[in-house]
């Protein structure tokens, strides 16, 4: 009995979960053609990067490990940028790419001969080659083990082309292992939560700040029960929205840097303010909400709980750090507290007013719509589902005031935050979810860095509805250059005007123009009842303050 390499590394991803290998192949077509294995399909994009992201997305909505690849020479360096996006953002992705005949490898004297296992290996988890067709296997497995412990990131398996099509007699059959998300156990974890629990009971504004991590070790039930019989509000990092709905009354939201600035209002000390206690749970710094966001008003005891170790003890030092799995920590305190009494949660009204009346804007604006009445429509038309943000200043919008009912109801590259990530992401989130709408924001810049998935996106029929917010400009750039500067450098920021809709039309996607409210809201319903890619392109304006962004330098 014999098989190849490339069948058996298609079978053992399979095994551990794997159903869709995004990407874009080479000359390696002679040794895989990704029809080896039946249920794993291989989905065709236009850009390497795009393959990474749906990788990403896949991994992190599915909470199992997902694939990539691409070809030799600049396919796998195109890849890396979406590697670097699953490291940052922690998602368990399998990337693969082949590499030149064994008997050739030479980097950089061969043709497109790279050495992709030094040009992966900073930004993985485990990187390496296959040089024995038998071990591919074994390769599969230790890269699944590796990019499935806590902090997740991605593992990458270089290929040579050779090796890939040759047979290998009498395979080794084994059961895969678990690729469940681990994490660090302190042996001691427990003598650390016994000191949470009567600084608990001590507290009189306790507040959770939730990351992601809570999401992967599937917290989320645990995490709602627990605060709401003691009426702990919840703040959440840029990618935990929707951990609670968002119309719940504990939910004191998303933060952003940007937020004091963007709202003209000091939200973070309305926030933060009051709070003696902070419970960080799952908290990743690399998720932008940083311990400088949070020293404000009254002294804070602060209590880390993360599956991982502090990596960054410079600049976090909690006063109290517990090395578990949250949903452990929460099992643990929910029976060390089963008497203490309900809190008191500290009042934020004023801020969820002025989000209210900000958000409310009926103003028409000659040179085009805000960023925030767009958002404000965009909640409206969209009934659960998910909302995807590029990268851009109108992402801190997002952030803020995108409504997220579900876990990952949000994405945003939090951690790498990768020009262009929006349309992969989304076409990803609608090939987890299908049933669900999926709204999509981008700023022209990001949108048009990557905007040849368009067709990838019509191709596949995915009922993704996009908005492109087009101010022909970079504008968080020339935000920074306000901020920096006092003004902005037009050759720096400025694009010259892009049709979109003809863009999308060009690649087979319906798309319209809307310049208010109303138009827009119109084209939101037609694109929900489409069923199938639709963009609408927005025209809009910043007005930029160089006030209330101090929070950007801490």
């Amino acid at each position: 009995m014999s098989s190849t390499a490339a069948k058996l590394m298609l079978s053992r991803l399979r095994d551990h979960g794997v159903e869709h290998v995004f990407g874009i192949v080479g000359r390696e077509a002679a040794a895989i053609l990704f029809d080896e294995v039946d249920g794993i399909d291989f989905v065709l994009t236009r850009h390497e990067f795009t393959a990474g992201v749906m990788a990403d997305v896949m991994a992190r909505l599915t909470n199992r490990p997902q694939a990539c690849f691409a070809t030799l020479g600049p396919g796998a360096t195109n890849l890396s940028t979406g590697v670097a996006t699953s490291a940052l953002d922690r998602s368990a992705v399998i990337a693969l790419a082949a590499q030149s005949e064994s008997h050739d490898y030479f980097p950089n004297d061969t043709h497109q001969c790279v050495d992709t296992v030094g040009v992966m290996k900073p930004l993985t988890k485990y990187a390496a080659q296959l040089e024995r067709p038998g071990d591919i296997v074994d390769l599969v497995d230790s890269a699944v083990q590796a990019a499935t412990v806590e902090p997740l990131g991605p593992s990458f398996l270089s290929l040579p082309v050779d090796l890939l099509g040759a047979k290998v007699e009498n395979p080794i059959a084994s059961q895969a292992p678990s690729s469940a998300v681990r994490g660090v156990v302190d042996p001691n974890w427990q003598a650390e939560l016994a000191r949470v629990v009567p600084l608990l009971e001590n507290a009189k504004h306790p507040v959770l700040v939730v990351g992601s991590a809570t999401i992967r070790a599937g917290g989320v039930a645990a995490l709602r029960k627990f605060v709401e019989r003691l009426n702990i509000p919840v703040i959440t990092t840029y990618t935990a929205k929707g951990v609670l709905p968002s119309d719940h009354p504990l939910n004191y939201g998303a933060i952003s840097g940007y937020m004091d600035g963007i709202l003209d209002f000091p939200a973070l000390d309305t926030l933060f303010g009051p709070a003696d206690l902070l419970i960080t749970l799952g908290y990743d710094y690399a998720e932008d909400l940083r311990p400088g966001m949070w020293v404000k008003g009254d002294p804070k005891t602060v209590v880390r709980v993360s599956p991982t170790p502090n990596p960054i003890p410079r600049v976090f030092r909690p006063d109290v750090d517990v090395v578990v799995d949250p949903v452990s920590f929460l099992a643990g305190l929910e029976q060390a507290t089963a008497s203490l009494p309900a809190k008191t949660p500290h009042d934020i009204a004023p801020l969820r007013a002025r989000i209210a009346e900000f958000l409310s804007d009926p103003k028409e604006y000659p040179d085009g719509m805000r960023v925030h009445q767009v958002i404000d429509t965009m909640n409206s038309a969209l009934r659960g589902g998910t909302f995807v943000s590029d990268i851009g200043y109108f992402r801190h919008y997002g952030v803020l005031f995108a409504k997220a009912d579900q876990p990952y109801g949000f994405l945003t590259s939090a951690g790498c935050s990768s020009f262009g990530y929006g349309l992969p992401a989304a076409m990803a989130a609608q090939m987890a979810r299908p049933t669900e709408p999926v709204f999509l924001i981008a700023g022209d810049g990001g949108f048009h860095s990557n905007s040849a998935d368009l067709e990838t996106a019509a191709r596949l029929n995915l009922p993704i509805v996009m908005v492109v917010v087009n101010n022909s400009r970079n504008g968080l750039i020339e935000l920074y250059q306000n901020l920096g500067h006092g003004r902005s450098h037009n050759p720096a920021v400025g694009f010259a005007d892009v049709d979109f809709v003809q863009l999308a039309q060009a690649n087979g996607v319906e798309a319209v123009r809307a310049e208010d409210r109303t138009s827009l809201a119109s084209a939101l319903h037609k694109g929900l009842e489409l069923r199938r890619p639709f963009l609408i392109e927005v025209p809009i304006a910043y007005e930029f303050s160089s006030g209330g962004f101090d929070a950007l330098d801490v």
